[in-house]
């Protein structure tokens, strides 16, 4: 798995590219964006930063956790 900087993660901030960081883990969203439930609207928004926070009062842990082995592309260095 690769490590990226914050910097880095930042670049990836559109609908067509859209990373996001949650607990210190980067994951790629672009193409998850379309079936995301609260549209790809929710996750361009939070595209390019940490969105833990956000995340978390929004979604069980558990939903994460599905979705991680898809998505994961590494984390933060």
């Amino acid at each position: 798995m690769k490590t990226f900087t914050k910097e880095e993660v930042t670049k990836h901030n559109t609908a067509k590219d859209c990373w996001i960081i949650i607990d210190n883990n980067v994951y790629d969203v672009t193409k998850f964006s379309n079936e995301h439930p609260g549209g790809k609207k929710v996750l361009t928004r939070v595209g390019g930063k940490d969105s833990t926070d956000q995340f978390y009062k929004l979604h069980p842990k558990n939903v994460l956790k599905k979705v991680a082995e898809q998505y994961k592309i590494g984390s933060l260095r």
